[in-house]
């Protein structure tokens, strides 16, 4: 059986699904998680430590996500840098397009129904009782996290390098930064489909560090 925690968190994401985040009741969340108040506010300190838990849950969710489609990618054989690229475009995609709170995550437009983006609790102790609650991911910082581990992954096992001169670890970076950049556009202003700008993403990335262009991802 899941912690309470777990517990809390999955009724607050079910909540948040049905009313924005100022009509969800910390005693409704309680009640649907089948604990007591007090737990709630034991695991989070008060709405805004649970909202961060909640965010923080489901960035990490999707960078774990990335890791995955990233793994998969390289572990086909013969993936190139384009190809991991367009892998984990196409994972944050249909993540921001399926869960509000990645999308907020990534672009840092929250709207009226979701939890407003919140700092951790200032000073350096917490109520007697109550687990201290780490701040929410800022788009920046995930958008750091998704370029280093599609970097990382290009030194992967079965990850082919682009033919020609090595471009070096710099410079992967900087082609892997400019994708995820690209990326989070289309997650603003939508293409045609997730693999039209997967499509776009791989090429970008190709071009910078000097591989072969092709249609596909």
């Amino acid at each position: 059986m899941p912690a309470a925690r777990e517990l809390l968190l999955d009724a607050a994401f079910t909540a948040l699904g049905a009313r924005p985040w100022n009509g969800v009741r910390m005693v409704d969340v309680a009640a649907a998680a089948g604990v007591s108040r007090q737990t709630l506010y034991n695991e989070f300190g008060s709405k805004d430590g649970l909202a961060r838990a909640l965010v923080r849950r489901e960035s990490e969710s999707f960078l774990a996500g990335v890791e995955r489609s990233l793994a998969d990618t390289a572990a086909r054989g013969g993936a190139d840098a384009g190809d991991c690229c367009a892998a984990a475009a196409v994972w944050t995609l249909r993540s921001a397009r399926a869960n509000p709170l990645v999308r907020a995550a990534l672009t840092g437009c929250r709207g009226d129904r979701l939890p407003p983006a919140a700092a951790p609790p200032a000073g350096p102790r917490t109520p007697f009782g109550v687990r201290p609650t780490r701040g929410t991911p800022s788009p920046v910082a995930l958008a750091e996290r998704i370029r280093d581990s599609v970097a990382g992954a290009l030194g992967a096992p079965g990850a082919a390098a682009p033919p020609g001169a090595a471009p070096g670890p710099e410079g992967v970076r900087r082609a892997c930064e400019a994708a995820v950049r690209l990326t989070l556009s289309y997650v603003v202003a939508p293409a045609g489909s997730d693999e039209e700008a997967a499509g776009e993403v791989a090429r970008l990335v190709r071009i910078l560090l000097g591989g072969p262009l092709s249609e596909g991802a």
